[in-house]
């Protein structure tokens, strides 16, 4: 039986997150390590000459920062006592995970698309996507919120809960800043070319393997979920490679395929238009509903990850104790 006691923050952790999700008016983890990478950015940029070179010094100081702090404060809990420690690293794996967020972030988009409120939609959509959301009709709207509950399965879900197996909560959160930063600063525009190629380097190499795994993992679910998983294996096998990042276009794939849609294609960031391929076959016309199954594949590959990671934590566990 004490070779469970790892798993029980991965699993109540996931638990708090399916069942509340991160609360809006309460100070949130990973906001927090938001503001400390632009407080370090704005710095950098006034006090250091080779961006390159501070960008470097900006990711080792919010890694250092975001992995000591819950590390220091699940040592204290757990020699206070076992409970209170399963108790904060429960807690803290909850504030990693983004799946009920994700859903219902999304499913505002497909409430406003099928009620007719298009500007409403896209006013949605422009909360959870990077891309300039102005020019996307009825379909676009639609489509990138597929894309981002596809792409975000593994950055929100699928891959703290890889870095949780092996390292715990402080894994985790590790994992989450270098994401956090590449999102923020690992942009390849002029702005960000020096000062983030650090972190955009630093969040491809950690999402290789969680990123490649959550499609295998997406195409497993299929069949449960009575989607094509043929299909989804053969898109995934000839577009994963159809992104500049080699990670995000994994999932995207695979899900393109679980539901016979062609996603991805140019989009608009920051004024600018971004010629991009298509992912996936244009089989059908896509649909609201579409967003919905997205999220069903997301919960359905985030509940095989959870199993996969919490079976890692007891045998880490049981190896060590023996």
């Amino acid at each position: 039986m004490k070779y469970l006691i790892p798993a029980l923050p991965l699993l109540i952790g996931f638990l708090l997150d399916v069942c509340i999700g991160d609360p809006y008016n309460f100070p949130h983890p990973i906001r927090l390590i938001g503001k400390l990478i632009s407080a370090l950015e704005r710095m950098i940029r006034k006090k250091c000459s080779n961006l390159r070179r501070g960008g470097v010094v900006l990711v080792l100081a919010v890694l250092f920062v975001s992995a000591l702090i819950p590390f220091i404060l699940l040592l204290i809990c757990y020699r206070i006592h076992l409970i209170l420690g399963i108790a904060a690293e429960s807690i803290l794996i909850c504030y990693l995970l983004a799946a009920r967020n994700l859903r219902d972030e999304s499913m505002k988009v497909c409430r406003a698309v099928e009620n007719g409120d298009t500007e409403g939609a896209r006013k949605a959509v422009s909360m959870i996507v990077g891309r300039d959301t102005a020019v996307l009709d009825r379909d676009g709207i639609i489509r990138a919120a597929v894309e981002t509950v596809a792409e975000n399965t593994s950055d929100g879900v699928t891959a703290p809960l890889f870095y949780i197996a092996f390292f715990g909560a402080v894994g985790g959160f590790f994992y989450k800043a270098a994401n956090t930063m590449d999102s923020m600063i690992g942009y390849k525009n002029e702005k960000y070319a020096e000062l983030g190629r650090s972190a955009a380097r630093l969040d491809d190499v950690l999402n290789f393997i969680p990123s490649r795994l959550s499609a295998l993992l997406m195409i497993a679910v299929c069949s449960l979920l009575r989607f094509d998983a043929k299909n989804a294996f053969r898109i995934w096998r000839r577009d994963r490679r159809k992104h500049a990042s080699p990670n995000s276009a994994q999932t995207e794939s695979a899900c393109a395929g679980a539901l016979h849609l062609r996603l991805a294609g140019d989009a608009w960031y920051f004024g600018e238009l971004h010629k991009k391929p298509y992912i996936g076959d244009e089989d059908r016309a896509i649909e609201p509903a579409d967003i919905r199954r997205s999220n069903r594949l997301m919960y359905g590959t985030s509940v095989l990850m959870l199993l996969l990671s919490a079976a890692v934590r007891c045998i880490i566990f049981g190896v060590f104790c023996l």
